[in-house]
């Protein structure tokens, strides 16, 4: 029953995503508007990654692979429960036979299947223009576990950081303050190679965001895997499901 509410509820999801030509048009154009512009800005010259010199062009594919997902599972997701939370929508959907995990289910594997989309098309940008490699054998199998996980946690703390959010007008603010510093922190926008300062590095290894994009970079540019990260990534995803399990409420806070 849940599984056909959900699959149900799936296809509304979907279908209001296309319909929304601008929203969707965007989603899929700022990782690659972002990569453009920083390979042109930063993308002169390698960094370090522990004993491999990677192009720092090759690198921000990764990179902007990783922001790819984070923004369609974790920045999308929270922002849109967010603005149906404080527009009574959500409200309205508990009192009909849809229940809250056929609910949930939809909108996560909305956002994974979303995420992979914008994954394909910076890998495929990537190796077209950049020279990064597209994952194959062993390789691409650890990557779609990477990826998997990674959609799966970021999902789960979007949905956790809306608890944190008073308002729909609120949202971008709050969702980006939690975000935006991780994203620096851990080498998305700026490269983090050997020589970066310890404190960054230490911060950055207790977040999901620096873990994500390490397994990112060993699909892409070749960097040692270690399933460790995976590990990493996939506990705060599962403290993100008890945090809004326990604190997540339908209603709007009045």
């Amino acid at each position: 029953m849940t599984l056909t509410l959900a699959f149900g509820q799936l296809r509304y999801v979907n279908k209001a995503f296309w319909r929304n030509p601008p929203a969707a048009f965007f989603t899929f154009a700022f990782p690659l508007m972002f990569l453009v512009i920083f390979t042109s800005l930063l993308g002169h010259g390698t960094v370090d990654l522990g004993t491999r010199s990677i192009n720092v062009s090759t690198y921000y594919v990764a990179s902007m692979g990783a922001f790819s997902l984070i923004s369609a599972c974790f920045t999308n997701l929270a922002l849109s429960i967010s603005f149906q939370r404080d527009t009574d929508i959500l409200k309205r959907l508990d009192a009909t036979p849809l229940t809250r995990a056929a609910y949930f289910t939809s909108r996560v594997v909305h956002a994974l299947f979303i995420s992979i989309l914008l994954v394909a098309i910076t890998a495929a940008f990537g190796a077209a223009f950049y020279h990064a490699s597209i994952p194959g054998g062993v390789t691409l199998l650890r990557f779609v576990i990477v990826l998997l996980v990674g959609g799966a946690s970021f999902s789960a703390l979007g949905v956790a950081a809306t608890i944190a959010v008073p308002n729909a007008n609120a949202g971008p603010a709050v969702i980006n303050a939690l975000i935006l510093p991780l994203l620096f922190l851990s080498g998305i926008f700026i490269p983090l190679g050997n020589h970066a300062p310890a404190w960054i590095m230490w911060v950055a290894r207790i977040f999901p965001v620096r873990h994500f994009a390490l397994g990112m970079q060993s699909a892409f540019v070749g960097t040692s895997f270690h399933w460790s990260d995976v590990l990493v990534v996939a506990l705060w995803g599962l403290g993100a499901l008890l945090v809004a399990a326990r604190y997540f409420r339908f209603e709007p806070r009045r």
